[in-house]
């Protein structure tokens, strides 16, 4: 591995899955080999007695060497709650997390790990994202769904990750509402508040392109 990073969101839903996969793409294009990881998932669906995540898949799918499933998603959870609920039977173990990361990292160039909704979103009864992030010493990236709130959002997710002692390589805006007013405002206004690059924006879009997606993308290596 050359180079990882750890992707996190201000909130559920924020466009993370896509933000990850236009980032494997980008690196892609460079000629790098990137592998994909969504280590906790929440709202699976039950195929052939196995669980799955569409999130999950995806990374799988758009990954430069393709993994086995169960370690792209070693915690798949069929309720769509917090994992820390839904895991009650089957608690999620940062270290077997992290073993599966320290096995597969050696197989690509970058290796893009997406948590589980929030910086702070529990993962198990006593840790969550962040303390993930911390096991794995990544750079963090942070996912930013521009829309009525986000600026907010985005400081506390900033502040909180930098309290973390981890190093935040930047965050990507993505246009989740069509009908947001003065989005482009929100995103000066975040750019003039964080001491981190703002390294794309993503434009929405009702069916995703990746490529697109990843042509809107700008990464330097931290």
């Amino acid at each position: 591995m050359e180079q990882g990073y750890f992707i996190t969101g201000t909130d559920t839903n924020v466009g993370k899955t896509w933000a990850s996969v236009a980032l494997m793409r980008y690196f892609q294009a460079q000629g790098k080999s990137v592998i994909g990881l969504k280590p906790v998932a929440s709202g699976c669906y039950a195929k052939d007695s196995k669980l799955f995540n569409d999130d999950a898949l995806l990374l799988q799918a758009n990954a430069s060497i393709k993994l086995d499933y169960d370690l792209v998603n070693p915690y798949a959870f069929e309720p769509p709650v917090s994992p820390h609920i839904a895991g009650k039977e089957l608690p999620v173990d940062l270290m077997v997390i992290k073993s599966i990361f320290e096995q597969v990292k050696e197989q690509a160039q970058v290796v893009i790990v997406e948590g589980a909704g929030g910086w702070y979103s529990p993962l198990n009864d006593v840790q969550d994202n962040s303390d993930l992030a911390k096991e794995l010493n990544l750079p963090v990236i942070m996912v930013v769904a521009i829309k009525l709130g986000c600026i907010n959002h985005a400081k506390l997710t900033y502040d909180a990750i930098q309290k973390c002692g981890l190093s935040c390589a930047g965050w990507i805006g993505v246009y989740i509402d069509n009908s947001q007013l003065s989005p482009e405002m929100m995103v000066e206004s975040i750019k003039k508040r964080l001491d981190t690059p703002l390294l794309g924006e993503l434009p929405y879009l009702e069916v995703p392109d990746f490529k697109k997606l990843a042509e809107c993308l700008s990464i330097r290596r931290i």
